[in-house]
């Protein structure tokens, strides 16, 4: 069938949208950057279950790191038909003028020049024009995109808001190419992402805040990945799909 490679993918949302990416039948690159021992859990968990997997390390904020990766993938044979940029970073909660610029910096980095860096090498494999299969990418946004995230983290807010640009950007250059580009917009899902932001249990603080009165799980933000990925979604590209219980 073709790899999918899937960033951030040893925890949470990436975890979730590997196993079922594996379900539908695809190879995964399971990207990690520093816990080896859950991604070898995620390629154990895929192959128990008659699947096929293989761990990459990289930093997908370091170019190099993001070239060393595609570079492995190129070596299995396969070829890259989906991708879905999902790792990130957010830091303990604070307002804009507690910011430095050495943090907002660090999750630019990662969560918007990572993801640019990953779809620059995934369009080069993917595209028509460089005799590629065509393919489709994802890319995870928040809906911190939307809300700001005022008083916890504004920085996060904006990077993802700079992914939407990017999506509906690329999407455009690439929809003759035979390449899809679409986001999902997830809300407060329960992922040790939280943790990061100085409170693990941030959703169940806020989820009654939520219209649908629950926090989300990671499956149900991989569910929607994988149908934006699949045949079923052939005619969607620079769409976004809001996973927030209505918020």
């Amino acid at each position: 069938m073709g790899i999918a490679l899937v960033t951030g993918a040893s925890r949470g949302i990436g975890r979730a949208t590997a196993l079922q990416l594996a379900g539908e039948g695809y190879t995964l690159a399971v990207n990690y950057h520093h816990n080896i021992q859950a991604a070898t859990g995620v390629v154990e968990a895929i192959t128990e279950q008659g699947g096929r997997a293989f761990a990459v390390r990289a930093d997908v904020s370091d170019e190099s790191q993001v070239m060393a990766m595609f570079d492995a993938i190129d070596r299995t044979g396969e070829p890259l038909i989906a991708l879905v940029n999902n790792a990130g970073i957010l830091f303990q909660q604070c307002t804009v003028e507690e910011l430095d610029a050495s943090r907002i910096n660090r999750v630019l980095a990662t969560n918007v020049t990572g993801y640019f860096l990953c779809c620059r090498e995934a369009v080069k494999r993917m595209s028509h024009r460089h005799g590629g299969p065509g393919g489709a990418i994802v890319n995870v946004s928040s809906a911190a995109s939307r809300l700001g995230a005022p008083g916890e983290y504004v920085d996060y807010a904006a990077s993802k808001g700079a992914v939407d640009t990017l999506t509906t950007g690329l999407a455009l250059e690439v929809a003759a190419q035979g390449i899809r580009v679409n986001g999902v917009r997830p809300g407060l899902i329960y992922t040790g992402m939280h943790a990061s932001g100085g409170e693990p249990g941030r959703v169940d603080r806020v989820k009654s805040a939520l219209p649908m009165q629950r926090g989300g799980q990671p499956e149900e933000v991989a569910q929607a990945i994988v149908w934006l990925l699949s045949e079923k979604a052939s005619y969607v590209t620079g769409s976004f799909l809001e996973l927030a219980g209505g918020k």
